[in-house]
């Protein structure tokens, strides 16, 4: 699905943690509900079986409990998107990208054939089942390991066995790394390590743009691949460049596309993250390095200063702000306004930025920033990841719009609000900066009230005191965003096209 997602290294964060972050959107003409669960150990198969590929795979027995915020229709599947497990390690999966022709020649996709015939015909053909994507990844990952290294290989090899039935790039973190896999057509795949002063910014496009294979088939310090990388990039002709180090791959050129339809789609949302992180460089004038319809938009930089959670939901609901191409905004021309795609869009699902504390106790460690629905019209909102249950508010999404669920009232606010998005800006504004603040303090307040009660001492004996921590949040979360329904549908009312009063007539 379509998604965007930044990475901050810890040296690069405000408070030293690492944070990746992605939204999910789902696909043009459809809406997917979202609900913030825990699975629980008993919960997860122990024989997996993919809705939409029919893949079949044998789980290991001893599962750990983690966190996600997955789909509520099963119709494709668990789709369990951002989650972090007990061992404090996040995933994000998945990004859809794209391989150029060359590779998918090279390592065709592993797609789902159906059977053809009836059993007993001599021409009866059986099913072939496609191999693993975003509806899976999560799910066979995440419960099965202690870091983000730990991941990064059983992912790899999951990918090498199975096979993928699209191209997919997936975040990996800890407290101390960030690593982001990239799928190379059906069986292949390259990881590359977040530096820790960095933060890297991947729109719906293969991102990564250099690659060691030294240190890939090394040390495996800052790269891993799939173990005959080298062989197939020689033996189908995949490396593009005319004055690289045979070892230095242009991973790009190599694997990737650059198409009239990234210019539009995606690179302007990675030209607008750096932008904004890296205001003293010229994106703007006709002599900018950069453009919305640059190439080579590094993957990677060290920011201007450091990266705080308000960063991550400004940019991860933005729509180009400052600039002419902001579909609310009174720069540029109609056309400008409406030439590129934005990353707070209608169809976003959820947000969440997963933050991994390096210097709080390992009890609570994670914290999951969480927001549903268009992101120009909600915030993000911190929730404890060691958790026993998750808040009904945010759990039991039902299928039908109900005001008893977050994610369905930020969806009719959205929608009331979109066509007067002036005049409900402030009343939006302040209902963000309220959510973040309350969060800030809430967890303060939850990691000193841990650390005084001596609840840090273990996982378990913390995770209770997390799930009344989260309700807490849930509680002031839903009374706040009840407000702003009202406040919207107040002001949205007044603004009718049919709107009439017989004072009208004297003003």
């Amino acid at each position: 699905m379509s998604c965007t997602t930044i990475l901050i290294g810890k040296a690069a964060s405000y408070n030293g943690a690492t944070i990746i972050a992605r939204d999910d959107d789902s696909g043009s003409g459809r809406y997917d509900p979202k609900r913030f669960v825990v699975v629980r150990p008993e919960d997860q198969p122990r024989r997996y079986r993919s809705v939409l590929s029919h893949v079949e795979i044998d789980l290991p027995d001893d599962p750990c409990r983690y966190t996600i915020a997955p789909n509520v229709l099963p119709n494709r599947g668990v789709l369990a998107e951002a989650g972090v497990n007990v061992h404090n390690v996040a995933m994000s999966a998945t990004e859809t990208i794209a391989v150029n022709e060359r590779v998918l020649a090279a390592d065709p996709l592993v797609e789902l054939r159906p059977a053809q015939g009836q059993p007993g015909d001599a021409d009866y053909v059986p099913e072939r089942p496609g191999g693993i994507g975003e509806e899976d990844i999560i799910t066979l990952v995440l419960p099965y390991v202690a870091t983000a290294r730990e991941g990064v290989i059983r992912l790899g090899g999951l990918l090498e066995r199975y096979g993928t039935y699209e191209s997919n790039g997936i975040a990996i973190s800890d407290a101390d790394e960030i690593w982001y896999v990239e799928t190379i057509g059906g069986h292949h795949w390259i990881a590359r390590r977040v530096p820790d002063d960095c933060y890297a910014t991947i729109p719906n496009q293969l991102g990564i743009d250099e690659f060691d294979l030294d240190d890939a088939f090394g040390q495996r310090r800052e790269h891993m691949c799939s173990a005959d990388l080298i062989e197939f990039i020689e033996r189908h002709h995949l490396d593009m460049a005319m004055n690289r180090g045979p070892h230095h791959l242009d991973t790009r050129a190599a694997f990737g596309t650059a198409t009239t339809k990234d210019h539009i789609y995606n690179t302007p949302r990675a030209w607008y993250m750096q932008r904004y992180l890296n205001p003293g460089e010229d994106w703007d004038s006709p002599n900018a390095r950069y453009t919305p319809t640059s190439d080579d938009i590094p993957w990677c930089r060290e920011p201007e200063r450091k990266v705080s959670v308000e960063d991550v939901d400004f940019l991860m609901s933005s729509h180009f702000e400052g600039t002419p191409y902001d579909p609310y905004g009174t720069l540029g021309t109609p056309e400008s306004r409406h030439r590129y795609r934005p990353i707070g869009i209608n169809r976003t699902g959820h947000m969440v930025a997963m933050e991994l504390r390096g210097d709080v106790p390992a009890a609570h460690r994670a914290v999951m920033w969480v927001s549903f629905g268009s992101g120009p019209f909600n915030a993000v909102a911190p929730f404890y990841a060691n958790v026993l249950d998750t808040p009904a508010y945010l759990r039991d999404t039902p299928a039908e719009p109900s005001t008893d669920s977050y994610y369905w009232s930020i969806r009719m606010i959205a929608a009331m609000a979109d066509p007067h998005y002036i005049e409900c800006s402030n009343a939006i504004e302040q209902y963000a900066e309220q959510v973040r603040s309350f969060g800030h303090r809430h967890v303060f307040d939850t990691d000193a009230a841990l650390a005084g009660a001596g609840a840090t001492d273990g996982m378990d004996a913390a995770a209770a005191r997390l799930t009344e921590a989260n309700e807490v949040m849930a509680a002031y979360l839903r009374e706040r965003t009840a407000r702003l329904l009202a406040d919207v549908l107040y002001t949205s009312s007044n603004l009718m096209r049919n709107s009439f009063a017989m004072s009208d007539r004297w003003v």
